[in-house]
């Protein structure tokens, strides 16, 4: 995620001033969400775009390996002990696939991926999750330091971790926290 612009309010006569600055560094951020109790688990994954990396690894084998510690956390927050089968609904992204994938899914086989059709945002239930989460923690801001950016995220997604009832709302979730249908 990177810092964005958005309508604001201002002082009649005075254009609002909001800096930006001329740097490629974002921020990556991995997130599912439980469609019926709303817990959040995420990960920020930083990435600095202008330096050459010194792991020699794309963008892509980066993103493949972080996205491959997400699972990890997914599968440490639901244990096969507890949780007979795991659903992550995911879209083509190049690294919802590869080896450092294939082999989160193999050390943990109750997780399964669900693959959805190309060009379908709509139909991913975690996107409905981004406009508030930037909402809160990037619009209209200028962050010094990527440092400030993370934390300006992990305090936006420890909002809506605390708050699994607003994620139900978001994704018009007819469970409530108990996972039984609400009278």
């Amino acid at each position: 995620m990177v810092p964005t612009l958005t309508a604001t309010l201002g002082v009649k006569g005075r254009r609002p001033v909001i800096g930006t600055r001329d740097c490629k560094d974002v921020v990556h951020t991995f997130a599912s969400a439980n469609l019926t109790t709303g817990a959040v688990t995420s990960r920020l994954y930083g990435s600095r775009t202008r330096t050459r990396r010194k792991d020699g690894l794309s963008k892509t084998k980066r993103m493949q390996v972080a996205f491959a510690h997400h699972l990890l956390d997914v599968a440490r927050a639901y244990p096969a002990t507890a949780w007979r089968q795991v659903v992550l609904i995911i879209d083509n992204a190049p690294w919802h696939r590869g080896r450092p994938v294939d082999w989160a899914l193999r050390r943990f086989p109750h997780l399964s991926l669900y693959r959805l059709p190309p060009y379908s945002p709509q139909l991913q239930p975690i996107e409905r999750l981004w406009r508030p989460l930037r909402q809160r923690a990037t619009h209209n801001l200028l962050f010094d330091e990527m440092t400030e950016l993370q934390q300006a995220l992990r305090s936006g997604l420890g909002y809506f971790r605390t708050r699994p009832h607003v994620v139900l709302k978001l994704f018009g979730s007819l469970w409530t926290t108990t996972g039984l249908p609400e009278a």
